[in-house]
């Protein structure tokens, strides 16, 4: 709750401050007659605008999980950002398309000093205000807010620019205006795309932040009973809500009680260190009971690590009784047949270990 507080104190912020430009614009663009500073003042509207959707996505992002949504319904929150991004991208386009028709049909500017005041006011306030909401958009991790702090700042530095321009003609009388207004614009549309790629990489479920994996696994290596962690996977529903499962590797002596205890008690130590839900604990067993799994285990380590793109080799178990080698091997996704580099290893240590049945299971490379 003190999150989405933050967040809809910020934008509440936002919009007044863009409807106090707005309305400063369209004031002295109507006394001063002047068309261009009253479409300013509706652009100040559409920025006012993308702080109500951030308010929005943050409201119904924060409703509670139920039957349909188990998870909750924190991925809102990116498609507020996608809505954002979107923004960007028209206000982009359309000032590309204003600046290219300058370029075909050039008019010498009039820049009044009431004009300039306006652009230095608005220059200043855009800064500040960008530089507000996206620290704390930084902060609360709110890919909406980050993304509206940025439209503020490139509002700031359009409207900077366009001071740049009047202080070169009022120089000089050489017009740059449509010059830099179709450079500004490609600016803001390489912004609006990486804001794009950023909401829609996340919504896609990218790679978990190598950071935080690294603490997890020492989280759960900590506990004396666990050899290895493997296979750890996170899956974002929203900001602050991760949900994760992982593989543990515990001497095959281990009971089953005291084993339950052991996924119980990790799973509280990483929600607590880390806000991170575990949802799934694997176990890999670990010989004890025949020391020739030693030598076993050296040979498939060799033939699986000798094989380009084998990442990683884990899990391993030797059955004496049941005649089965089984492991784990992890596979680059360069490599162009995972399964044919699989069949390889098997087939080697088939011929090694002729009595045995190999089992090898190749896992996703999800911890980078």
């Amino acid at each position: 709750m003190q999150r989405e507080r933050v967040i809809v104190r910020t934008s509440v912020i936002g919009i007044l401050a863009n409807l106090a430009l707005a309305g400063f614009k369209a004031a002295v663009g109507l006394l001063a007659g002047s068309i261009a500073i009253v479409l300013d003042a509706v652009n100040n509207l559409s920025d006012a605008l993308s702080s109500c959707i951030t308010i929005i996505g943050t409201k119904l992002a924060s409703r509670r999980p139920d039957r349909d949504h188990p998870f909750g319904h924190g991925r809102i929150e990116y498609l507020s950002a996608i809505g954002i991004s979107l923004l960007v991208l028209y206000a982009g386009i359309t000032s590309l398309v204003e600046a290219v028709k300058k370029l075909i049909d050039p008019t010498l500017p009039d820049y009044s000093a009431v004009g300039l005041l306006i652009i230095g006011v608005a220059v200043a306030v855009k800064l500040l205000l960008g530089r507000y909401v996206t620290r704390v958009g930084a902060r609360v991790d709110s890919g909406a807010l980050r993304d509206s702090g940025k439209d503020a700042l490139l509002d700031a530095v359009i409207s900077a620019s366009t001071l740049v321009a009047a202080g070169v003609f009022l120089l000089t009388g050489l017009s740059l205006e449509a010059w830099l207004g179709a450079l500004i614009s490609l600016v803001i549309l390489r912004s609006g795309v990486g804001m794009l790629q950023e909401s829609l990489s996340v919504m896609l479920g990218e790679r978990a932040d190598p950071a935080l994996i690294h603490a997890i696994k020492e989280t759960v290596c900590a506990f004396p009973e666990v050899q290895g962690v493997y296979d750890l996977a996170l899956h974002n529903y929203g900001p602050n809500t991760i949900l994760g499962s992982l593989h543990i590797e515990v001497d095959d002596t281990l009971t089953a009680d005291r084993l339950d205890a052991l996924e119980r008690d990790i799973a509280a130590k990483v929600l607590e260190a880390h806000h991170v839900v575990i949802s799934a604990i694997g176990v890999y067993s670990h010989n004890t009971r025949d020391d020739a799994a030693d030598r076993v285990l050296n040979d498939a380590r060799h033939a699986a690590m000798s094989r380009e793109h084998v990442l990683q080799m884990h899990g391993f178990y030797m059955d004496e009784a049941e005649k089965r080698i089984r492991f784990d091997i992890i596979v680059d996704y360069a490599a162009p047949d995972a399964e044919a580099i699989r069949h390889d290893i098997q087939a080697e240590l088939e011929a090694l270990y002729p009595d045995y049945r190999v089992e090898i299971v190749v896992d996703r490379d999800v911890e980078g």
